[in-house]
This record gives C-alpha cells, sequence and structure tokens, in this order.
C-alpha cells in the first residue's frame, strides 16, 4: 500500500548500449506525465554506467565498436538464446552481478520496476527477493527476443509483436502476464504528419525533392556513409538528409564530400521525429526503435543493415507486413528509391502497410499497465 502523504517512486533501468534503450525509457516517461501529471515521481538508471564494475561499465562506450563484428555478435547471440543458457548465464554470472544488483536496489528504492534492458530482469528479481514492489519488463527488441528478456517473476512482460509473446510463451511465461502493446516511442512520431512543405521549409530542405533520410541508429552505425554517397551519385532528382548520430568521424568525413544533390548533415539530434514526418524514405539500419518509429510517422523503410541474430527478425517482419525492403547493398537501395520515385503507387502501398501496423498507442498502453500496478487508474 502506497502512504497517501507521498508519490510513487518509479525505478527505470536501461543502458546506453545501442540508442534504443533510452529512447524507449524516455518515450514511456513522457507518456506517463501525459496520463499522470504530478501523480508520480521516477529516476533512470543505466545498469552498466552507474553501477557495473570496472571494466564492465564503459560497455555503452564499447557497444559501438563491439558491432563491428556483426557475425561475431550473431554467433554470440545464437549460441547464448535459450532457456538453459539463460539459466546457465545468471547462474555462472550472479556471484559477479549479485553486488551491482543489490546496489542499484539499496540505493533506489521505489514503489515499482520498469527494466528495458534484457540484463537487468533476473539478477535485478533476485536482488529483490520476495517482498518487493511490482516489477514489469518492457522488451524492446521487436521480434528477435533474446530468452534473458523473460522472467516468471515478472508481474508484467510488455512486447512489441505477437512474435515476441508467442516466443515468450515458448520460453515458459505465463501468458496472462504478457501483452502485446507494440515498441514504444516518442509522442511527436506519433501525430498527424502535417504539410510537409510546411516542416521542410522550418528545416531548411528542399521542397521539390523526393527527400531520402539516411540513419544509422544513435551511433551512426552500419554503411551509412557509403550509402548515402552511392545514393548521391546516382542521378535519382533527391534531397538528401543523413544523420550520424554520435559517430563525429563520420560526420566529419561526410562533410568534406562534394555531393551532388542537395544534402545536409546532422550529428545526434532530437529532431528525428520532425525528420520523419518531412521525409519521403527512410534508409537505416534495423533497429527496433527506428522501424517503430517509422511505422508510427508513415515512412517508407528500406533497411541496409542489420544485427545478426537480434535484429534477422526485424527485417522479416518488417518485409512481410509490406513495410519495408531489405537492400543490404548500396546498388540495392538505389535500385528501391528508383522505383518508387518512378512509381508513387508502389510507395504508397508501403505507406499504407506501414499504418496498418503502427501502433501509435504504444507508450500510452505502458503507462496505464504502470499506473495499474501503482493504482493509479480509477
Amino acid at each position: 500500500m502506497q502512504s497517501t502523504n507521498r508519490k510513487p517512486h518509479i525505478l527505470f533501468l536501461f543502458s546506453d548500449t545501442g540508442g534504443g534503450h533510452r529512447s524507449a525509457t524516455e518515450a514511456i516517461i513522457e507518456a506517463l506525465e501525459i496520463e499522470y501529471p504530478d501523480e508520480f515521481t521516477c529516476e533512470k538508471v543505466d545498469i552498466f554506467k552507474d553501477y557495473a564494475p570496472r571494466p564492465l561499465n564503459r560497455m555503452p562506450d564499447w557497444y559501438p565498436y563491439m558491432v563491428l563484428a556483426p557475425h561475431l555478435w550473431g554467433a554470440s547471440f545464437k549460441v547464448t538464446n535459450g532457456r538453459p543458457q539463460a539459466r546457465a548465464i545468471t547462474t555462472t554470472m550472479w556471484p559477479v552481478a549479485a553486488r551491482t544488483a543489490r546496489n542499484i536496489i539499496r540505493n533506489h528504492p521505489s514503489d515499482l520496476v520498469v527494466t528495458v534492458h534484457p540484463l537487468a530482469v533476473s539478477f535485478i528479481l533476485k536482488a529483490l527477493g520476495k517482498n518487493r514492489p511490482p516489477f514489469i519488463t518492457v522488451v524492446t527488441d521487436m521480434v528477435t527476443t533474446h530468452a534473458l528478456w523473460f522472467d516468471k517473476r515478472s508481474d508484467a512482460i510488455l512486447v512489441p509483436t505477437e512474435i515476441a509473446r508467442q516466443k515468450a510463451i515458448h520460453y515458459g511465461m505465463p501468458p496472462e502476464v504478457l501483452q502485446v502493446v507494440g515498441q514504444p516511442v516518442a509522442r511527436k512520431y506519433c501525430v498527424p504528419s502535417g504539410d510537409k512543405n510546411t516542416l521542410r521549409e522550418k528545416l531548411g530542405w528542399p521542397k521539390d525533392k523526393f527527400i531520402v533520410l539516411a540513419v544509422g541508429g544513435g551511433d551512426g552505425m552500419g554503411p551509412l556513409g557509403q550509402t548515402a554517397r552511392a545514393i548521391a551519385d546516382s542521378g535519382l532528382d533527391v534531397g538528401l538528409v543523413i544523420v550520424t548520430g554520435r559517430n563525429e568521424r563520420l560526420k566529419a568525413s561526410l562533410e568534406k564530400t562534394k555531393w551532388q544533390v542537395p544534402t545536409t548533415i546532422y550529428g545526434f539530434t532530437k529532431e528525428l521525429p520532425d525528420f520523419m514526418r518531412a521525409a519521403d524514405a527512410l534508409v537505416t539500419k534495423a533497429g527496433p526503435g527506428s522501424i517503430a518509429e517509422a511505422f508510427n510517422a508513415h515512412l517508407p523503410v528500406i533497411m541496409f543493415a542489420k544485427l545478426p541474430g537480434q535484429e534477422d527478425g526485424n527485417v522479416t517482419y518488417t518485409v512481410e507486413e509490406g513495410a519495408g525492403v531489405w537492400a543490404p547493398t548500396p546498388n540495392l537501395v538505389v535500385a528501391t528509391l528508383r522505383t518508387w520515385i518512378n512509381n508513387p503507387a508502389e510507395k504508397e502501398k508501403v505507406i499504407e502497410a506501414c499504418k496498418r501496423i503502427a501502433r501509435p498507442q504504444s507508450s500510452i498502453d505502458i503507462a496505464h499497465t504502470i499506473g495499474d500496478k501503482l493504482g493509479l487508474n480509477k
């Protein structure tokens, strides 16, 4: 029971190993503030950067370099994925993780815990013990969900897709704690697009071009530069917008390039919602956050790179739903853009598919589940 003279406090656990965990956390908090203004307090804790022992506290810094070996990443994902493997990992690592998990719990007492990272599930639940606050797992992998996400002790497990829900059941999770909610994204991706020309005028982009938005996630990963140059040299009548994220070296390199088409280059930015609503196509790595944001912005997706294992399902799901195209070489990216420019009806089919599978209420639905657990819904 919560005391009547204080607001319930929510602890969010995430890590900046990739941009998706933080953005999902921020989207959920935004939705909570919309639905329950001034009815709660919260804080965010990066489980690696804030608490992991050296050198593991450097994991967010290492992540962009670790994924430069995608086949090794994919192999490790597949070898460790499965209930027996997950149990072995949590059992073997507990002596190392116990102190970190207990420190997090001791230093951040809360009335409810939300995790958006698989390594903050079983370890934290074990550290919390039996007399604990409600614990909610928000799975931020869209389709190919690692077994470490799933622990029967979670009070609610919120997944992005029905495929992810079926995998959770396969891993032994009780169906009654599972809920398909979609991927949490910021509200600005989900509002009506409005007039593209007005947005482009505000952004300083060409109004009379087919605008290609090329991104590589928060860390500017994948063959982003090579793909952008191929688009610019293709002869297509396009405007090019490139977002390099935190990859300052790539940004500097691209700024030295002599571009054949109108090109605007950004580093890390919080304006992506407006970018997506102003663009005509998104060229991106197959990260779950970027894909879900594009669906909600009704923006056709061309995926040029993926992390093997972890992001394989994102590609399959998007292609099978008709909401995007897998184009793993610059030539295939250019060919897809040429098709959409020359045959607008083809692009329109993809836009309609994005609208069909978009879940603009995802963050709000997650906020309502949290509100239920805290007794905020009256």
